[in-house]
């Protein structure tokens, strides 16, 4: 062993049979020492006492068999570098680990270097070309100074394959979040996924997450009065908070200095990410207290992730955009059918909110909540077929009259059956069958029970309820107590038993909607 140590003299180093650690620093690269010899394994920790590499110190780990390092890397598999004997129980022992290592384990990072005190068992051209090992050397020719030079080769060849594999990862997770927020429907969960989606990719790297990250939007562009959206760490519990009320003055300088420039600040404590989507009203700020250096994979990661979010955040602006002026059309168009029969265009609104609430409660997916929500504001819209002097008589109609009121429904179905889009083919639906009724005496089909589509027995709910507690030109709006019994008595009879229930045991929910509408 003369050759290997060349720094005799020095006290015996006694140490854990498991866990040894020298020089040992925040995120030290891990060692692990297999050979059958207790010398071995102190003159190793001996020559490597001083060892650094990019300024981190060795964490050592232990095993005196095979079988022990099995048992050690089926708890802990990601070392740096394996320092392994070739002849332990079995003349091959380290030549099997090796194969479970890399075929088993499936572990093709960590280098491997091959040490043996009897080369002619195990041939080095052999076993270099038939092994996944990155070296193999005689332990007669390891004194300290080649020691540390293959160790330094070996770790730099690991770091360097690590952070390919880091890259990998941390793409592969910057596609998966991107997809995951150009999901999100709305804005709420846009920020919610937002925050998780941004942790995720943080913890693409091998390092630990103790970054504070919260996340900040704005669609009036006025940071100074923004709101937390979102947050974790010390800004968990300040969602809606006003930003200038929790956030210190110099980050607040610094933050609109990144939304003034357009671009990404990284501090000695802090790093700001902007996304934009080009209106002033819908600017971004992730905040994230903790540097991130420009050679910090993640820092990357996250740029590339904030360039993706702006272009998630324009498709969200302009899908909302879309569908707000969507909503704004079908009442409008609602409201007009309600106008000609004289009834008040809270009328509309008031059925859209009663749908959505009864349509949650009946447990529809969140899908369909709000297309029946819109939908449901065109009900009547087959009225504006029906002449003014039947549509504004203020006695009862004749039966012919009643023949020729009841085709609103044909006549709404008629005007919106040709749309392919959804809300539009809801609104077919509900237009032409919201008059039918549970025991097959409405019309115009004499559909019964569940041969009615759900979304039409919801308004019919809806619609009545409406109707029963406001003044009509032909009535006054009935007690609650009324209506109440009437729809106690008509479960089973007009309306789906079911929906009918969740109204009545919901029902101060639907008279909060009717209170706030008055």
């Amino acid at each position: 062993m003369a050759n290997f140590f060349d720094e005799p003299g020095q006290d015996e180093i006694k140490e854990s049979p498991v866990e040894s650690c020298i020089n040992c620093a925040p995120q030290a690269w891990k060692i692990c020492i297999i050979d059958d010899e207790q010398a071995i394994h102190d003159v190793t920790l001996m020559a490597l006492k001083r060892f650094k590499f990019q300024n981190r110190g060795l964490e050592f780990y232990h095993a005196y068999s095979a079988q022990e390092a099995k048992t050690l890397f089926d708890q802990d598999n990601e070392f740096a570098v394996i320092l392994l004997d070739v002849v332990m129980e079995a003349d091959d022992s380290g030549l099997q680990l090796v194969n479970y290592i890399r075929n088993t384990l499936h572990n093709s990072l960590s280098r491997i270097i091959l040490r043996t005190g009897q080369p002619g068992i195990a041939p080095p051209q052999t076993v270099i070309e038939e092994y996944d090992i990155n070296d193999y050397k005689d332990k007669t020719e390891l004194t300290v100074q080649k020691l540390n030079q293959t160790m330094t080769t070996a770790l730099r060849s690991y770091r360097d394959l690590f952070a390919l594999q880091q890259h990998r990862l941390g793409l592969e997770q910057v596609i998966s979040s991107t997809s995951f927020i150009h999901r999100q429907h709305d804005f709420g969960g846009f920020i919610t996924g937002l925050l998780t989606q941004i942790l995720a990719v943080l913890r693409s790297s091998h390092e630990p997450v103790d970054s504070i990250v919260s996340a900040f939007i704005s669609r009036s562009g006025d940071f100074q009065h923004a709101i937390i959206e979102e947050g974790t760490g010390i800004y968990e519990n300040m969602r809606g908070k006003s930003i200038d009320s929790v956030i210190p003055a110099p980050t607040m300088e610094r933050i609109n200095q990144v939304i003034k420039l357009g671009e990404s600040l990284f501090l000695e404590n802090e790093s700001i990410f902007v996304f934009d989507n080009g209106q002033h009203y819908a600017k971004g700020i992730i905040y994230i207290a903790r540097k991130l250096d420009e050679r910090d994979i993640r820092r990357k990661l996250l740029e590339l992730f904030c360039n993706n979010i702006s272009i998630a955040y324009t498709n969200l602006s302009l899908q909302q955009e879309l569908e707000q002026t969507q909503n704004e059309i079908l009442m409008t168009l609602g409201n007009i059918s309600e106008f000609r029969s004289w009834e008040t265009c809270a009328h509309v609104q008031r059925v859209s909110h009663y749908s959505a609430l009864l349509a949650q409660i009946a447990g529809l997916n969140e899908q369909e909540i709000p297309i029946i929500a819109s939908a449901s504001a065109l009900h009547d819209i087959g009225k504006i077929g029906i002449s003014d002097d039947i549509l504004h008589k203020p006695g009862p109609l004749t039966e012919a009259e009643f023949e020729t009121m009841k085709s609103h429904a044909a006549i709404g179905y008629d005007i919106l059956k040709s749309s392919h889009r959804p809300v539009l083919k809801a609104a077919a639906i509900i237009a032409r069958e919201h008059q039918e009724k549970w025991d097959g005496s409405g019309y115009p089909r004499a559909l019964k029970g569940e041969q009615i589509h759900i979304y039409a027995r919801i308004v019919a709910v809806a619609d009545v309820f409406d109707a029963l507690n406001n003044d009509r030109c032909y009535k006054k709006a009935w007690e609650r107590d009324k209506v109440i019994q009437y729809f106690n008595d008509q479960q089973g009879k007009h309306f789906d038993p079911r929906l009918c229930q969740a109204l009545l045991d919901n029902i101060d929910h639907f008279y909060q909607i009717q209170d706030t509408s008055e």
